[in-house]
């Protein structure tokens, strides 16, 4: 039984940034439709992911040692980091939105460096091991990693919205820009990965087998 006939043998090349199928016999640099660069491949895709998930990982040390915000009440102040954060929140009862920083701001980021760094090096050892897996795996990585920039925003509002001047103020610290950070490079490295490399071994091996054949 033969296998489907690929993209590239059909001179196809599908669109990053409108998804359409373009026909790229005669050697289009642009997709007809939207007009950005078509690639059959994402270029230098694991070097990129490589280079802005370890960005993301030098960042992740200072955003959680470093506080977020100062809160002043009546004239002193005491700094906080995201994890002091979560247990002030969690002590004072409010176990619902200490689990939504816990998880967004913790949880999540250390996800996606799991999940990428599986998916670089199960792709560069041209590993058969569940594939489709993996490959949903990576639609989960882009869909969550959008929540992660949640504690920003809620650090960015208290402090907007928190102003009582001599009474109470809330400041944001250096450890909010570094997560922000965080959060962009662990974004970019996952747009800059191709799924369609998880597939490609696969596809190569049942050409491979279907040439040998007499």
């Amino acid at each position: 039984m033969s296998s489907p006939a690929l993209a590239a043998e059909l001179n196809l090349a599908l669109c990053h940034a409108c998804t359409a199928a373009c026909d790229i016999t005669e050697h289009p640099h642009t997709c007809p439709r939207c007009g950005a660069p078509l690639h059959v491949r994402k270029p230098n895709a694991l070097a990129r992911t490589w280079a802005y998930m370890i960005a993301a990982l030098v960042f992740y040390i200072p955003a959680n040692l470093l506080p977020v915000m100062n809160t002043s009440l009546f004239g002193s102040g005491a700094d906080s980091t995201i994890m002091s954060g979560v247990i002030e929140f969690w002590g004072h009862g409010a176990w619902d939105i200490a689990s939504i920083i816990f998880i967004a701001s913790i949880a999540v980021p250390a996800t996606k460096f799991v999940a990428l760094t599986l998916l670089l090096v199960t792709v560069q050892r041209r590993s058969d091991w569940a594939r489709k897996e993996r490959a949903q795996l990576y639609r989960f990585v882009e869909v969550i990693g959008y929540w992660s920039m949640l504690d920003v925003i809620v650090v960015a509002l208290v402090a907007a919205l928190v102003k009582f001047q001599a009474l109470g103020d809330i400041e944001p610290r250096p450890g909010i820009l570094f997560f922000g950070l965080v959060v962009v490079f662990t974004m970019l490295s996952a747009m800059s990965f191709d799924p369609r490399m998880i597939w490609e071994s696969r596809i190569d091996e049942e050409r491979m087998d279907e040439t040998s054949i007499p």
